[in-house]
């Protein structure tokens, strides 16, 4: 094998620990960034004085994925290797992380505002970035991304255990251990694999920017009705990070942020089980289960009081193992499993980011306003259960399109 695709072979390897132990870090650095400041973020912008602006710095991580998504279609197609982009978009990210305390009061909040806006377009394209990498460098052996992506979630639940020993689950300062983790990486980078970027394919310039190698990809069907459940899904989700937490709350829960820890520590351990699930039940089983599991979330949820059904509120957050990594991490390998034969699989990625935690997301957040306004000022569980009604029967539909719908071909069912 040529020397360029070294790192696959290698990744294709049994013995190889070492790749395995490098792409681990990668994602703990890559969700530890993120983790640090998103969680306490709200909370932060209210105690100097700009609760007002949370709505719409909220609303940037979407609309980062949107415009993010297509400036890595076009770096990673034509100019930079997926790399090289690591490196650039969090050393510059990282500056960015450490400008962005400075503009956290009254005063300067819409500069806030549009700087966070500024650094979330250079971020969101990293996710799948990362993605692309662990994929391309495993090669084959794809079965290998669950257990390395799972440090990603270890990564963004040290992040918040260390905001919250330090003291400062309030304070701008989030920013600036975001800011070395995110320089940290860009350094750490320069290390990683130098897999390929995706050939050009001889195309015009502005073919390349608005990835249409990749959205050529949706003349498959069946990765047509993956992209668009994959979106719609995205919905519901966007829903749970917004309300989960007030609604855990109005249960009388006094540790809401011990409570929702309980859904990413199943979400680690599930995605420690994915390779094993994943060679055993193959990408379409383990899809469908992730979307009957946000149906079954939300109806706990729709169920769930502070008195004897507390157990549905505890069952519920506990399953968000499930519903994200059996949908979204068996969906990005799913997504490399369709984009490789191809040569698009970092823009493919970016599309996936796109639709998920761009369109989806955003769709997500402003339905999930729409119902909210709803509800009376000071929300009671009751008020609560009816809510969580519309994203269960929502997530029960999708997964009933999915399963009527999607097949995947022997070929990518072997895969």
């Amino acid at each position: 094998m040529v020397a360029a695709e070294g790192f696959v072979a290698q990744g294709a390897q049994p013995s190889s620990g070492l790749l395995t132990g490098r792409l681990s870090a990668l994602m703990f650095l890559q969700f530890f960034v993120w983790g640090a400041w998103n969680v306490t973020l709200g909370l932060v912008m209210q105690t100097v004085g700009l609760g007002s602006l949370i709505a719409n710095a909220f609303s940037v991580g979407p609309i980062a994925s949107i415009v993010g998504s297509f400036l890595l279609g076009m770096a990673a197609a034509r100019f930079l290797s997926p790399k090289m982009l690591m490196v650039v978009l969090h050393l510059v990210g990282g500056v960015l992380l450490f400008v962005l305390p400075t503009l956290l009061t009254p005063e300067h909040g819409a500069s806030f505002v549009w700087l966070l806006l500024g650094y979330m377009i250079l971020y969101m394209p990293t996710v799948g970035l990362a993605n692309t990498i662990a994929l391309k460098s495993f090669g084959e052996r794809v079965d290998r991304f669950p257990f390395v992506r799972a440090f990603g979630t270890l990564g963004w639940i040290v992040a918040g255990l260390i905001v919250g020993w330090a003291g400062l689950s309030a304070s701008p300062q989030i920013f600036q251990i975001a800011g070395v983790a995110s320089i940290a990486l860009g350094l750490y980078s320069i290390t990683l694999p130098n897999v390929q970027p995706d050939a050009p394919q001889g195309n015009s310039l502005i073919a390349e920017v608005f990835c249409t190698e990749a959205f050529g990809l949706m003349r498959n069907r069946s990765f047509l009705i993956f992209i668009l459940c994959a979106t719609l899904i995205s919905i519901p989700l966007a829903m749970y990070y917004a309300y989960a937490s007030p609604y855990v709350g109005a249960a009388g829960i006094e540790n809401v942020g011990g409570t929702l820890a309980i859904g990413q520590m199943s979400e680690l351990v599930f995605m420690f089980s994915m390779p094993w699930l994943y060679r055993r039940f193959g990408v379409k089983p383990l899809l469908l289960v992730g979307m009957i599991a946000w149906a079954l979330r939300y109806a706990l949820f729709a169920i769930g009081d502070g008195g004897a059904g507390i157990w549905a509120i505890y069952l519920g957050v506990a399953l968000h193992g499930v519903c994200y990594d059996f949908f979204f991490v068996a969906g990005a390998i799913y997504t490399g499993t369709i984009a490789t034969p191809k040569g698009v699989n970092a823009q493919a990625q970016g599309m996936l980011t796109l639709f998920t935690y761009g369109v989806g997301m955003l769709l997500g957040s402003q339905i999930g306003g729409l119902l909210y306004a709803q509800l009376p000022v000071t929300p009671t569980i009751a008020d609560w259960q009816h809510m969580w009604w519309y994203p269960a029967i929502a997530a029960a539909v999708i997964a009933l399109l999915f399963q009527f719908t999607f097949k995947n071909n022997a070929k990518e069912a072997r895969a």
